[in-house]
């Protein structure tokens, strides 16, 4: 475990469930990744994101799926793609990712805490 955070700390992570809307394979990218788009509701709105996910997940199934990401880091370009949002996951037991989101409907956009 790493040193101890202030709970001001955590707060300035946005972390918010966002609604995939499209994904598509990403080749271009130097590791096996999906382009996302998600949907954060009104207040944020559509934001794009590149993820290593392609172990567990098929661009079609990811349609429709909440997932949470950090939505207040700067904009990262990827290759020819600007990722907007960060998708969160965790690793699986050979390191592959696996999405985390909500475990029933939520609002998009709702802001984890």
């Amino acid at each position: 475990m790493s040193g101890q955070i202030a709970w001001a700390d955590f707060e300035r992570v946005e972390i918010r469930v966002g609604r995939i809307t499209r994904a598509e394979p990403f080749p271009e990218a130097r590791r096996p990744a999906f382009k996302l788009w998600l949907d954060f509701g009104p207040e944020i709105g559509a934001r794009k994101s590149s993820a290593q996910i392609t172990r567990h997940y098929a661009p079609e199934e990811l349609i429709g799926r909440q997932v949470l990401a950090v939505v207040n880091f700067p904009p990262r370009q990827i290759g020819p793609f600007m990722s907007e949002v960060l998708v969160l996951g965790l690793p699986d037991a050979d390191g592959e990712v696996v999405l985390i989101g909500p475990e029933r409907e939520v609002p998009d956009g709702g802001r984890m805490y």
